[in-house]
Formats: C-alpha cells, structure tokens, sequence
C-alpha cells in the first residue's frame, strides 16, 4: 500500500486518534484531497481494509489567516454538541491548526441541487433541527457585532498592490456603516427569533447519500447565535451557486414551499411573518459577506478576485435594498394598523 509522501506529522495525528491505526506503517495510508474550501482544506485519510473496502478520516486543515473571520473557539464549542444531535460528522479530534473527524459517504450537493422540491423540504426540516440546538454559553445574537467587527477591519486596510489599493479607496465606508446601522434598526423591529445558526448553508456544506436518502449538514466555523431569518435568507442567496447569479434566488413560491417544511411542526406560525423577516436578512447576508470579502481580499493566500466580490454583493445589496425595505415597512404598518 503506496502513498504520495503523506505529511508524517497528519499521520501520526490519525494514528493517535483512531485506535485500530495506531500500529500501522505510515505505507499503508494514503491522503486525498476532497475539497479546497475558501477557508480551509478538506483531506481524506484512508486504509486499505482488504481488497475491495477502506476505513477512513476526515481532516480538515484550517487556511492562514482565517482567524479574523472565524471565530474558532466558538466553532469548537459548538461542535460536540451538533454532533451529539446528530448533525456532522463525529469528532476524533482537535489539533493546533484544525481537526480530525469521521468521513461521511456522501456527494456534496450542487447549487442547483438544492432548490430541487424534494431535497429543499429536506433540508429545510434539518435546518429546523439544527435551530433548536442548545449550545451553552451566550444566547446573543452574534450577526451585528460580526458585522460591525468586520466593518472596523475592513475599513482601515492597506494593498501593496496599486490597482488593488485604486479599488479599494473607491468603497465608502461612511456609506456602508450608514446602511449597515439602518438595516439592523429596520431588522431589530421585527423581533425575529434568535437560533443556533450554521451562517454557511451553501452547496459545498451540504452532503447527500442518496441510497438512505441522509442529508449532512457540515462545517459549523461560521456557527453562532443569529437570527433565524438570517440563516435561511443565506441559504437562499447560495442558490445563486459559483457564477453569483442573483437571479437564481428563490421566487416567492420556492421559498413558501421551503417555509411550510420549515415549520412543519408549528403549522399555525404566520408565514407571511417568516417571508419578511427572510427577505430582510437577505440584505444583511450581503454586507456580512461582502465585509468579510474585503479582509480576505487583504490576507488570503487564494488567488481569488475577493475585492471583486465585495462589489458583487455590496452591488446586490443595493440593488435588493428598496424591495427589501418596504417589504419589512410594509409588513410592520399593517402589523401596526392591525
């Protein structure tokens, strides 16, 4: 059993952690890469278990630089608990630089994936689930001080590059902390219910096996006390998949369809309630990731046009901006009239 040269360090790390490995010679592993997430890097680590079967680890190698934007204590305080409510894969263990868990067998859903009835029903009653997860600690919601936080960061950053500097000094950062304040006291009126929330539900975190017909959620980094409506309306702008074609985000029926799964067991639960406050937050999930754009823009090793995409989502914000207000103005008046 052949390798190609796998990290000795990664190796010893998963035999400490998997008892039946502990023995085996490092020729006996092999390591793949399973995905190159923005964040992170995704390896499988196997062992030939005969001639047709293999057991396996995932490890997930945390990217440099990604504390400014992930809060990793958080993420690991979280985990044990998800895990025990099934959600994930099982914790092996944690090292300095990321963590080692069990593999799932399953595909990674695509984009168009998701809005597909059957698996949107699924995942909408899973998300359900996940919401009513206890994690001890804090019950703040966290969206805000994230946002602010990244605003503070973003703002005051420096380019080597000249045309990336160009750029960059066309942002105005009064403009968006304007945006960012209005937005949140429009939000705050519609008291919407505060949840554990995954804040990363696009494509490449979820998994299907499609023969137990088992939907994964994975990757809880960006995990934390939120808002419900902002988790959903996050998943709903993923539907725009890699080319952040906006136009793919869910109609008005997609999304009641989503809805009604969501609250299956609260049928009585207002869904025109559950529509604003989705399509409010949509805008926040802009201004949350096109501020988390620009400090990767500024510190991430990826050759990826991260400048490019804050002008992207921050273009989309406002593009979506007087739908969105009014939706939520209009729905406060009538509750008000009402």
């Amino acid at each position: 059993c052949k390798s190609p040269d796998p990290s000795p360090h990664l190796l010893d790390l998963c035999k400490e952690l998997v008892k039946e490995w502990s023995s085996l010679d490092s020729s006996c592993f092999s390591i793949s890469t399973v995905s190159g997430g923005i964040t992170n890097m995704l390896l499988k680590v196997s062992v030939k278990e005969g001639s047709d079967s293999e057991s396996s680890v995932t490890v997930r190698l945390y990217g440099p630089n990604t504390d400014l934007v992930i809060d990793r204590e958080r993420e690991l305080q979280a985990i044990p608990y998800l895990s025990a409510a099934g959600f994930g894969a099982r914790l092996l263990g944690v090292f300095e630089n990321g963590v080692v868990s069990s593999f799932i067998h399953a595909r990674t859903l695509s984009p168009s994936d998701m809005k597909e009835p059957r698996i949107a029903a699924e995942i909408a009653k899973q998300l359900q689930k996940f919401h009513q997860v206890d994690i001890p600690g804090s019950k703040e919601p966290q969206l805000w001080n994230d946002v602010f936080k990244f605003l503070k960061k973003a703002s005051v950053l420096k380019f080597e590059d000249n045309e990336k500097q160009k750029r960059y000094e066309m942002i105005s950062f009064r403009e968006i902390q304007d945006e960012v304040k209005e937005l949140k006291d429009l939000s705050d009126l519609l008291h919407a219910p505060v949840v554990f929330a995954h804040n990363d539900l696009l494509s490449g975190n979820l998994m299907l096996n499609d023969l137990e017909e088992k939907l994964y959620f994975i990757d809880f980094e960006y995990g934390s006390y939120s808002y419900r409506g902002f988790d959903i309306a996050n998943h709903f702008n993923e539907y725009a998949g890699f080319e952040c074609d906006y136009n793919l985000y869910p109609d008005k029926d997609v999304q009641y369809h989503f809805f009604r799964n969501y609250l299956s067991d609260r049928p009585s639960e207002d869904l025109d309630a559950l529509y604003t406050e989705t399509n409010t937050f949509r805008l926040a999930s802009h201004l949350y990731w096109a501020l988390w754009a620009l400090i990767q823009a500024r510190v991430s090793p990826i050759d990826f046009d991260y400048l490019g995409y804050f002008f992207l989502r921050y273009g989309e914000y406002k593009k979506q901006r007087e739908f969105c207000f009014s939706l939520a103005q209009g729905f406060l008046s009538s509750l008000r009239s009402g």
